[in-house]
């Protein structure tokens, strides 16, 4: 078992399964992630649903403007509210992505 896997269980396994979802859907990869994030506005997901997702998203090339245009076109379907609820969510994911990205390079460095 790696390192990693022992530190984090779960995260890991997320990881895999989005990574799983993207080798076996019909769609290709970009436009699969980005109908990753339309679904996780739908259901109000918590942050670290987004971090994982957006961060599979942008190894795949998707970009905040692709974002934002998932946003804006999902918006009459699911609601302001939701859009609302998905976008700090998004913030709360960014900033922990940076918190962890500090942490890792104050304990290499």
């Amino acid at each position: 078992m790696s390192e990693s896997t022992a530190e984090r269980p779960v995260l890991d396994q997320l990881a895999r399964m989005t990574a799983d979802s993207v080798a076996v859907s019909s769609l290709d990869p970009e436009a699969l992630m980005l109908v990753r994030i339309a679904a996780l506005v739908a259901v109000d997901a918590p942050p670290v649903s987004y971090l994982l997702n957006l961060g599979a998203a942008s190894e795949l090339g998707v970009d905040a403007e692709q974002v934002r245009g998932v946003l804006a076109a999902i918006a009459p379907i699911v609601g302001t509210a939701r859009v609302a609820s998905a976008t700090g969510r998004i913030v709360e994911a960014l900033d922990v992505a940076i918190e962890i990205a500090e942490l890792e390079a104050q304990s290499n460095g």
